[in-house]
Parts: structure tokens; sequence; C-alpha cells
């Protein structure tokens, strides 16, 4: 029995991390309310239009919002918040996948 429910939960783990690195599903659940399903919205009218970057200025920003370090007009708390979810795949795997969704 124990070792079913070890099993179990192995796979379920396992597969929370797949989901976790899926940048689709990441912007599903953490990026479009603020910023468009396809990133295409300027948050509060002051921010860049996300999906217009490119893959590198994206990765920048998410790791600069990570590490508390960048707090551009003003939403570094916000975005700090956001990105402190995102594992280090997660944030390149996103930077590749945002400027795609023009």
């Amino acid at each position: 029995m124990k070792k079913t429910l070890s099993l179990i939960a192995f796979l379920g783990l396992g597969a929370f991390a797949f989901a976790a690195s899926d940048p689709a599903a990441i912007v599903a659940k953490q990026c479009k309310t603020c910023h468009g399903a396809k990133m295409e919205k300027s948050y509060l009218n002051k921010t860049k239009i996300v999906n217009t970057l490119d893959s590198k200025e994206i990765e920048e920003d998410l790791k600069g919002y990570k590490a508390g370090t960048l707090n551009r007009h003003g939403q570094g708390k916000i975005m700090q918040g956001q990105a402190k979810r995102l594992s280090d795949e997660d944030i390149e795997a996103l930077a590749k996948y945002i400027p795609t969704l023009k």
C-alpha cells in the first residue's frame, strides 16, 4: 500500500512539474489577467506590450523581477510575486513562447 501511495505521489509531482514548464499554461494562469491571453495588453497603459518584446528582453526582465532588482513602471512588487513562482526553465520557456503570440 505504501509503495502504491508513493508511486501515485511521484506521478502526481511529475505531472505538476510537466505542467509548470508549459508556457501556455503559465500565461493562462499567471499572466493573462494583466497582460491578456496573448500578452497583447499594456497593464494600466503603463507597460510595454509583452508580445512585442524579444526573447532576450523577456527573459532578462523576468529574471530581474524574480531577483527583486527590477521595478519598471512601479510594478516591481507585483511582478516579483509572479516571477518568484517561476523556475529558470519556466522563464526560458516563456521567453521563447511569448513572442509567438502576435
